[in-house]
């Protein structure tokens, strides 16, 4: 009994272009949202909570109409050719919307621009605003018009002082001045410790870093990020009008994803015998963990987390991202042969002897009380650790921005690329030990990364902090490789599309609500509380996980198989 790698390669890549849009949405749509219309942490969060809400009744719809659907491609494909043609347009559609809103705030659009600082400045002198990491302050008690729209966003380190932003990068050879201020002079950190402007801490940081060595200036990210950010909602509040097209189109492309993402998913279970579904679920998540590194390698290229660029158009980055939808899209098209491969499946199942109906939509069981009851504690395990997880996921673009001061696409692609190469061994292990413990495993994985990452800020040694994102990313790869197996394993192949309904029904439901609980708490306590929020709801994952007592697997009696017992 051997898994048919190539086989479930390419029906892995309908999964590659989900990962691929749901990589960049994540990535981008926080950053838009608050750096262009001016949304706070918590009212963005309910904007992507969107895709969520919608998820909790699509998704369980659309994969039971699946189930049913009679169509001469199979009953998963016709979702995903429309859904994923549709979705990829309406992607693109976004960046005219977004270009709109970057019409609008011009006079600001230019990064470390004097002029448009001043405008930032006499908008919001009087307001009252706050710090990532949670600080009141008002602009006129700390800096005075002069010292504000000299502020750059970068600055470099040479023989141990802190030297001005070179102008020269963003404006091209102007002089040696810039408002009257030479390239080179000494950052005033002293006089901005004593107004309050800056902690010692800080400062001492800032003196203490290598030669040469190019960092964000945390004056700036603390004070004109969230000023720039108050202006852009006094603007979008005058007119409502790109931000009212940006939600339309938003809802079309959330809509279109919502369509196929269960019959994409379902499509695995559909073509693979009940006993390697672990083995093969492990190659779909690869593949969709390619398609996130392949996003986050082009986000690098684009430079999408430079300070330079939290105003620019996404117009080519979301095209590009389009185009590989469609051209992973076009591969599954021309490979993958639902009908044939569902019926193979069939034949597979009568060889082995295991319990599986036609395939053609008939079968299904029902629940026994136990096995009730184990699927509601497998379901709020899920709503956990999505809660952690998908927090740090849809807000990490942000926090690294403003906390780490670091590129949040090389630290995620650490994470993604520690979960490739454990996806298949995972799948392995939990073949021989059992699904269950090893997403214990995986549980205290997550919440030990999560742990110690509320602790690492912009001075933390960066071997600990690459090695909690690609804890964070093994963990991962161990919970989401084995819990999807677990929910499908008590249903049967009529009703995949029914129980794939179910898991992103509970992983939709976290999703929903956690980016605007864990906006709120940024909102009220600081940026820093996103970890150990993350941390405290994956923890919790750990105990309701301990009461599921079905849908696990067990090694079959005779060596060398490596099948599995489907009953408990």
């Amino acid at each position: 009994m051997k898994l048919n790698n190539k086989r479930t390669i390419f029906v892995g890549f309908a999964f590659f272009l989900i990962c691929a849009f749901w990589q960049a949405y994540d990535n981008t749509i926080p950053l838009i949202l608050t750096n262009k219309f001016g949304l706070s942490q918590t009212a963005s969060g309910v904007v992507m909570a969107l895709d969520n809400i919608l998820a909790l009744f699509m998704l369980p719809l659309f994969g039971a109409l699946s189930d049913k659907c009679r169509h001469r491609l199979g009953r998963r494909t016709p979702f995903i050719l429309v859904g994923t043609i549709v979705a990829a347009v309406a992607f693109v559609g976004l960046t005219f919307a977004d270009n709109m809103q970057l019409k609008q705030i011009d006079r600001v659009s230019k990064i470390n621009d004097p002029a448009g600082m001043v405008e930032i400045y006499q908008n919001e002198k009087n307001a009252q605003l706050q710090t990532p990491d949670g600080r009141k302050f008002v602009l006129t008690e700390l800096f005075t018009e002069e010292e504000f729209s000299t502020i750059p966003a970068q600055l470099v380190v040479s023989n141990g002082k802190v030297l001005r932003f070179d102008f020269r990068e963003v404006y091209g050879e102007q002089g040696g001045f810039v408002n009257g201020v030479p390239y080179g002079e000494e950052y005033d950190l002293k006089s901005l410790v004593e107004k309050g402007a800056l902690s010692q801490e800080e400062a001492d940081s800032a003196l203490s870093r290598k030669a040469d060595k190019e960092f964000t200036n945390p004056v700036y990210t603390n004070y004109v990020v969230p000023a720039r950010q108050a202006y852009a909602w006094s603007v979008t509040k005058d007119g409502t009008a790109p931000l009212i097209f940006f939600m339309l189109l938003l809802l079309i492309v959330l809509v279109s994803m919502a369509t196929f993402r269960s019959p994409a998913v379902a499509l695995m279970p559909d073509v693979t015998i009940k006993p390697l579904r672990s083995k093969a679920n492990a190659v779909i998540n690869l593949m969709g963990s390619a398609g996130g590194i392949l996003v986050l390698g082009l986000g690098m290229v684009f430079a999408t987390s430079a300070v330079k660029n939290a105003l620019m158009s996404y117009t080519l980055y979301f095209s590009v991202i389009a185009g590989i939808m469609l051209l992973a899209l076009l591969i599954f098209m021309l490979k993958v042969k639902e009908p044939k491969l569902v019926e193979k499946m069939r034949q597979e199942s009568k060889t082995y002897g295991i319990d599986e109906d036609d395939g053609d939509g008939s079968g299904s069981r029902k629940l026994s009380r136990e096995e009730r009851k184990s699927l509601a504690f497998l379901l709020a395990s899920i709503v956990l650790w999505f809660m952690g997880y998908n927090a740090v996921t849809s807000k990490y673009s942000v926090y690294a921005s403003n906390i780490l001061h670091k590129d949040y696409n090389l630290t995620l692609i650490i994470a993604q690329a520690a979960a490739i190469l454990s996806y298949l061994p995972v799948g392995m292990v939990a073949s021989r030990v059992g699904r269950k413990k090893t997403i214990l495993a995986g549980v205290v994985m997550l919440t030990a990364a999560f742990g110690v990452a509320c602790f690492l800020r912009e001075d933390s040694p960066t071997m600990l902090m690459n090695a909690m994102f690609a804890l964070a990313g093994i963990g991962w790869a161990t919970i989401n490789v084995n819990s999807f197996p677990m929910v499908v394993e008590l249903c049967r192949g009529g009703n995949v599309g029914k129980y794939t309904g179910f898991y992103y029904t509970a992983s939709m439901a976290a999703q929903t609500v956690t980016p605007m609980i864990s906006g709120f708490f940024m909102d009220q306590f600081g940026m820093t509380m996103l970890f150990p929020y993350a941390a405290v709801f994956a923890a919790m994952a750990f105990g309701t996980m301990l009461f599921v007592m079905h849908g696990d697997n067990k090694p079959l009696a005779k060596k060398g198989l490596e099948a599995l017992d489907v009953e408990d």
